[in-house]
């Protein structure tokens, strides 16, 4: 049993498209970790220009 997954891993190390596969998964966990950031520190700025806003009127 472990030497099956011994070998698909082989195997999948070898093959160019496990490793396009991987470097996809990458940029898109890079891509989705950037988007997170940016969207919770938007998020944090419109909060406070409401806050000011509310507290103004």
């Amino acid at each position: 049993m472990a030497s099956k997954i011994l070998l698909f891993f082989r195997n999948l190390i070898h093959q160019e498209d496990g490793i396009t596969a991987i470097e996809y998964a990458l940029i898109a966990g890079a891509i989705l970790v950037a988007i997170y950031l940016i969207v919770g520190k938007v998020g944090t700025s419109s909060s406070a220009t409401f806050s000011a806003i509310n507290s103004a009127i």
